[in-house]
């Protein structure tokens, strides 16, 4: 009876492996059928693209290079999946390597395409650009009379580089303006420098620029810090910061917490996640973070990361919303692919993508009111003023005020700037309530 029983269950066991197998078996011939599907489907479109190419070659009005027509159509391909992806041929890769170094020709200006529509992401500071009074949004129309409508971005981009000194002349529509406007500008050799640090006069806060995010930042952010550590708080200013390489806005905001995600992308292959060093923290200072509709990219990972860790208030207006990892992958020596390959995500789970970062006190762009800034008669509004002595004292805070602009922002700055104001103003009351990190 024992024997029996043992041999039904052998039996049920090699019955189950049967079935198991069968099952396998039967799920891999769905599977391999579903891979020789896809396996034709790619030989069919690999014909029509062949098939194409020798009828462009053959009936095109004008003769054409395969090599030039392939370049074309990897240009096309790249831009067609989104506004950030594309196709780096040679020049193109080159460019892109001179522009992460800190140095490069041009404008000084970060476009986009936004909606379909060749948009300005944000002026570098103390660029033609910049000078020329371009903003955030604005969108450029035509270049040099060319039409951008249809351009895509790299084309748009080498058009607007050039040798220094060559004149250019970009047509402009800014929200709020009745018609375009043409603005002339004459191209330089653009030497950003991505860090700066100065003292807000009469108080002890330190302002800290970033304007791009370049190879250098963490290093001379990190410098600044510890040359000025002796601060009762720290501004840093985003503002019209248009981005750059992911490393650098971790390392960044890492000066500033100890622990905790900073920023996680998810695509398809792999998802990843940057955590705080402990070890890299340097800065415990009350902390503020302007940003602006320039601010981008890397400067929203950021201000988001900072604000999600409760670390910084954020001041200003609604950041860009460029939410999508770029990742350059070289197709050889000379040429490569800018892919998107994954979307970046805050400490708390949400993305910015389309959306930006939204500032905890919302200021935006303009003077500080003059009742604000109180009440005061200078010596040149009283009638009876001694001209001389005036002229003297004039002179002499000509020459103090150029030898302090270089590491101070001055009181008349502050005046200018309603942002930066409110900025002082929340360190102060941070600073009061004790809240630090």
């Amino acid at each position: 009876m024992e024997f029996v029983l043992k041999n039904k269950n052998l039996l049920a066991i090699f019955a189950g492996f049967i079935g198991s197998l069968i099952l396998c078996v039967a799920l891999s011939g769905v599977v391999y059928a579903k891979d020789e599907e896809r396996l034709q489907k790619r030989f069919e479109s690999l014909d029509k693209f062949n098939k194409t190419l020798q009828i462009v070659e053959q009936y095109y009005v004008d003769d054409q290079n395969v090599s030039d027509l392939i370049d074309k159509a990897l240009s096309g391909l790249l831009s067609n999946l989104d506004a950030h992806s594309s196709f780096l041929d040679e020049k193109d890769f080159e460019d892109m390597k001179i522009q992460t170094s800190g140095e490069f020709g041009g404008l000084g200006i970060t476009v986009g395409m936004k909606d379909g529509a060749l948009s300005v992401v944000a002026p570098m500071e103390g660029t033609p650009a910049d000078r020329a009074g371009l903003k955030s949004g604005d969108v450029i129309l035509k270049i040099n009379e060319e039409a951008t409508l249809g351009m895509n971005l790299n084309d748009a981009v080498d058009k607007m580089r050039g040798k220094a000194g060559t004149k250019i002349t970009l047509t402009i529509f800014r929200k709020g303006v009745d018609k375009p406007f043409e603005v002339r500008l004459i191209r330089e050799i653009i030497r950003v420098e991505s860090v700066y640090a100065k003292k807000i006069e009469d108080e002890d806060i330190l302002y800290l620029r970033v304007t791009n995010f370049d190879k250098n930042v963490v290093e001379k952010a990190k410098k600044e810090l510890q040359k000025h550590s002796d601060n009762r708080g720290i501004i840093l200013d985003l503002r019209n910061n248009p981005g750059g390489l992911l490393n650098q806005a971790v390392g960044l905001t890492n000066l500033f917490v100890n622990e905790g995600i900073i920023v996680s992308q998810k695509g398809r292959s792999e998802n990843q996640e940057y955590r705080a060093n402990p070890h890299n923290k340097i800065s415990s200072s009350s902390l503020v973070v302007l940003v602006n509709g320039g601010s981008a990219s890397a400067s929203e990972i950021v201000s988001g990361a900072l604000q999600d860790l409760k670390r910084a208030i954020i001041v200003g207006e609604n950041t860009f919303g460029k939410g999508s990892v770029q990742q350059i992958i070289p197709i050889n020596k000379t040429e490569a692919l800018r892919l998107t390959v994954a979307r970046y995500y805050l400490p708390s789970g949400r993305t910015i993508q389309a959306v930006g970062v939204k500032p905890d006190i919302e200021v935006l762009p303009g003077k500080v009111d003059a009742k604000e800034g109180g009440f005061s008669i200078k010596e040149s509004d009283l009638k009876q003023h001694l001209e001389g002595e005036l002229e003297k004292l004039e002179k002499k805070k000509d020459k103090e005020a150029k030898k302090a602009e270089k590491d101070l922002i001055t009181s008349q700055q502050i005046n200018e700037d309603i942002q930066l104001k409110s900025a002082i103003d929340t360190i102060k009351i941070l600073n009061i309530k004790g809240i630090t990190q």
